[in-house]
């Protein structure tokens, strides 16, 4: 009986053992398969959903993008019918992402890229005419033709010009915000760079404007885009929650840091050399192995298997 006793408890020991082991390398639940996304359009956002894309895809998720504006995000956000957004340009977004953060329907996850820019420019030969700040617009005002140009209605950088506008400040009380999204702002710049006339416009950084045009960014806006030339944080947000139902993937996306320089790479690729956004974003990705030691620390395919391994082998580094 005691020789019974003694098979029976290590039997009973060796499969909570297993099932220990099992439990350590579970990954999510199949309710979180489907990782849904937003992309307001703007190519930076274009550039890393692509790369986090292909990460998931590897770790045997699956990736929904849906092409949505900012404040329409978060509302999605707020309702569940976002998982995750990795454009919350701070603190640009600031007012809009107040209320949602104090009602903790949204979750501010992690700052996936620092030493971004995002703030007002003009061409470099309107610099070298005099202007260097927001003060100095209103002393050209006709030859900017009262204008400041923007992208997509709702955007959070056009409110902080309306409201602007709308404080008078720095003698801005009578111009006005032309919207309109990043390509018609973009398709505005050129046809004012060829033909040399006066524009001011959103500019930010990482972006191929930075390359493609000879732009200057203006001082002196602290108030509405903050210091150092607009000097953002971009963080990746989620719906409420979502870090404790979906562990495995709120690791990764905890860890998932992109730099300016990889997402110029991605951008110039799509816009420039005209490819595809995901091949854009797999060249990189080659290119940049490094990054994924980092980024999948830890993180488990949704089967439960190694993460890492799993997403070298989709991506053609073994």
């Amino acid at each position: 009986m005691k020789r019974r006793w003694t098979f029976l408890l290590s039997t009973l020991l060796a499969s909570l053992c297993g099932f220990a082991s099992l439990a350590a390398h579970a990954a999510d639940p199949q309710s979180c398969t489907q990782v849904r996304m937003a992309d307001p359009g703007w190519s930076d956002i274009d550039a890393t959903n692509a790369v986090t894309g292909l990460l998931l895809k590897g770790l045997g998720y699956q990736q929904n993008v849906s092409n949505l504006s900012v404040p329409i995000t978060y509302q999605g956000l707020k309702k569940g019918q976002i998982d995750v957004f990795l454009g919350n340009w701070m603190p640009a977004q600031g007012p809009l992402v107040k209320s949602f953060v104090e009602e903790h329907s949204v979750d501010v996850l992690h700052a996936n890229l620092t030493n971004a820019k995002f703030t007002l420019a003009v061409p470099d030969y309107v610099a070298a005419a005099g202007v260097h700040s927001f003060a100095d617009l209103v002393k050209h005002a006709d030859q900017f033709d009262d204008k400041i140009y923007g992208i997509e209605p709702g955007a959070p950088a056009n409110q902080n010009i309306k409201k602007m506008i709308a404080d008078k400040a720095f003698g801005l009380g009578d111009w006005k915000l032309v919207e309109s999204s990043e390509t018609g702002m973009l398709t505005q710049v050129e046809r004012a760079v060829r033909d040399k006339k006066w524009i001011v416009f959103l500019a930010w950084e990482p972006h191929l404007m930075n390359t493609r045009f000879h732009l200057a960014y203006l001082s002196g806006g602290d108030a509405y885009f903050g210091p150092n030339y607009g000097g953002a944080t971009v963080n990746t947000v989620t719906r409420a929650g979502f870090a404790g139902q979906c562990a495995n993937l709120a690791k990764l996306f905890q860890q998932v840091t992109f730099n300016v320089d990889l997402e110029n790479q991605i951008i110039t690729n799509v816009l420039q050399n005209k490819v595809d956004v995901n091949t854009a974003a797999l060249r990189a990705l080659q290119a940049n192995p490094e990054l994924l030691s980092t980024w999948l620390k830890g993180v488990t395919t949704l089967s439960g298997a190694d993460g890492l391994h799993a997403v070298q082998a989709s991506l053609g580094l073994h």
